[in-house]
């Protein structure tokens, strides 16, 4: 992969990363109730997923999203009604008008990266855009090991980026707000936003 397409690859992916969808509600939704530093492991979840949808892609593994289409539609209802169930815990949380950021236990975290893993690995059609994407930038007949950790190392970072910096943007918003009725409002707004997730997911053929 030569400088032009690497560059090039890493900024497709970044728009891709915050272009709204499941994942974006998410990280909006745990940004408004939890900040920032909390979508860290979500992010690092849908990530990882994606990055296994590369790799598939890398391999010629278009079949997964044919014939295991029937694993792929379980899979995305399974992630749609845990993204509703979320969306409903959130907009009946009692107000937290606490300012610091409390640090998250290694089981909040391994929960956070694996909610993250689900809502990402529960849309199929991502594999989809990696195998109409891939070629744009590699030969797929040509394509070496290095080429593909590449790839994946370049996705990795620009996801990451992408996703924080919606959580960040969603953070500073909530820093704003600081009264129990703005507070009540903003966990009904994220609410509002995880069951919306939740149903879009559903309803995606």
């Amino acid at each position: 992969m030569s400088f032009e397409s690497a560059l090039s690859f890493f900024i497709a992916i970044f728009i891709f990363s915050i272009t709204p969808g499941p994942g974006i509600f998410a990280i909006l939704a745990r940004a408004l109730t939890n900040g920032a530093r909390a979508c860290f492991m979500l992010s690092l979840g849908m990530a990882i997923s994606d990055i296994v949808y590369l790799i598939a892609a890398c391999f010629g593994l278009a079949a997964l999203a044919t014939h295991w289409s029937e694993v792929f539609t379980i899979v995305r209802f399974v992630g749609a009604a845990y993204l509703l169930y979320l969306g409903w815990k959130m907009w009946t949380a009692r107000p937290d008008l606490a300012s610091e950021v409390r640090k998250e236990s290694k089981s909040g975290m391994a929960l956070s990266f694996a909610q993250g893993f689900l809502i990402s690995a529960s849309n199929p059609k991502v594999i989809l855009f990696y195998i109409a994407f891939l070629p744009t930038f590699l030969d797929i007949q040509t394509l070496t090991n290095q080429d593909i950790l590449l790839a994946c190392m370049l996705s990795l970072i620009a996801l990451m980026a992408g996703l924080m910096l919606v959580a960040f943007c969603a953070a500073k918003a909530r820093l704003l707000l600081k009264t129990e009725s703005s507070a009540r409002r903003i966990n009904k707004i994220a609410g509002s936003i995880m069951i919306g997730a939740g149903a879009f997911l559903a309803s995606r053929g």
